[in-house]
């Protein structure tokens, strides 16, 4: 930054915020740590980032814990499966059934 004015690349880094991301606790899915991850981050000038990981929140203290320490403002998420009736009814088993995954932040 020079005499006050901040890149463009920057501004954009500032206001774009990742809201769909996994780390390793999204088994197959996801191989973010959250030491490197937070730190790139700030690196990037992103002022926060969500973790959205598939069915579970296993990692969310930790994630909590190194995005604010790397001075992230941590949004707590999850990726939830969304399927349609009645988790027992086994006759709907296709993609084209219409289930789907669904972020809650």
């Amino acid at each position: 930054m020079e005499g006050g004015i901040v890149p463009a690349k920057d501004r954009r880094a500032a206001r774009f915020v990742h809201l769909h991301l996994h780390s390793e606790y999204s088994l197959l899915d996801g191989g973010n740590r959250f030491g490197p991850l937070t730190a790139r981050v700030k690196e990037l000038g992103m002022e926060a980032v969500a973790l959205t990981d598939h069915g579970n929140l296993h990692g969310a203290m930790e994630f909590h814990a190194a995005a604010r320490a790397a001075g992230i403002k941590p949004i707590l998420g999850i990726e939830a499966y969304v399927a349609p009736g009645d988790r027992r009814d086994r006759t709907h088993t296709g993609i084209a059934d219409g289930g789907f995954h669904l972020v809650l932040l």
